[in-house]
């Protein structure tokens, strides 16, 4: 980052994972501009606000850009920070006064409601599907596989963890998932555990250029990650779903959060929440 770039603060009263999700979101916008960004959680005092406002002022004061987004709830603290020489994007004070109107209700104005425990099944639910994708992460486990909401199949390196630990953990959902590899090939059959379980299916594709890439890291100049094997794998896999009927998307340019959304979509979680 240079020192004339502007400077993101995401401020919040709890975690800060709403403040630096939206924030970010907005920002991306602006693709030339190389945000330097800081997340600020946990602000639950003018105190403290005020410590975070003498830090804002301080960036504007050096000639930069300080852009603040905050989803603090209190109305002081709001006050303070929005009293700062930064850009202030007020997250929440922006809107909670529309929705009172449309709901002809006065918010709690309770901090970290968003990321707290909240509904404590929800919250339960996506621990135990937590537990769930890290016991059957790459093929280790089948046992209780009849439980999985969702079983993700695809060759090494496609991204199969992370989408599985991502939906559980702000999904819920049950997720495992299984590594293709040549034996499922050469007999042309989805692994004899998920076989059964074939409606539950998804599976992750990529360019045969970016998996050779992210194996090279893992296991350089190696078979397993040459582009020839990595060309092979892919298009047996792909030949393998649409045999199937199994749905899939390829994981080369899209985010863990972008595979999800598709996975929610086109296997029908419409019910899927934190």
């Amino acid at each position: 980052m240079t020192e004339t770039c502007p400077v993101a603060f995401f401020v919040s009263d709890s975690t800060g994972i709403t403040a630096e999700t939206l924030g970010s979101t907005l920002i991306t916008q602006f693709p030339d501009q190389p945000f330097e960004r800081h997340t600020v959680p946990f602000v639950v005092t003018v105190e403290r606000a005020r410590q975070v406002a003498d830090r804002i002022d301080a960036v504007a004061a050096a000639g930069r850009v300080p852009v603040v987004f905050s989803t603090v709830v209190d109305p002081d603290i709001r006050g303070v920070l929005a009293g700062s020489r930064g850009f202030f994007v007020d997250l929440f004070g922006t809107h909670i006064p529309q929705l009172e109107t449309a709901l002809h209700a006065t918010t709690s104005l309770q901090p970290g409601r968003a990321h707290g425990l909240g509904n404590a099944i929800r919250y339960q639910r996506r621990m135990s599907a937590v537990e769930y994708a890290m016991e059957h992460d790459d093929g280790q486990s089948i046992r209780a596989l009849e439980r999985a909401d969702l079983i993700l199949i695809a060759p090494s390196r496609c991204g199969k963890t992370p989408t599985s630990m991502y939906l559980a953990l702000q999904h819920g959902i049950r997720a495992a998932n299984f590594p293709l590899v040549d034996e499922d090939f050469e007999q042309h059959s989805l692994p004899a555990p998920v076989a059964p379980h074939v409606g539950k299916c998804f599976g992750l594709t990529s360019s045969p250029m970016r998996l050779s890439q992210v194996r090279q890291e893992r296991r350089p100049a190696t078979v397993y990650a040459s582009l020839a094997q990595c060309s092979y794998e892919l298009r047996n896999a792909e030949e393998m779903y649409v045999l199937n009927g199994i749905p899939h998307v390829s994981s080369a340019s899209m985010s863990v959060e972008e595979i999800s959304a598709m996975i929610l979509q086109q296997m029908q979680f419409d019910d899927a929440a934190p």
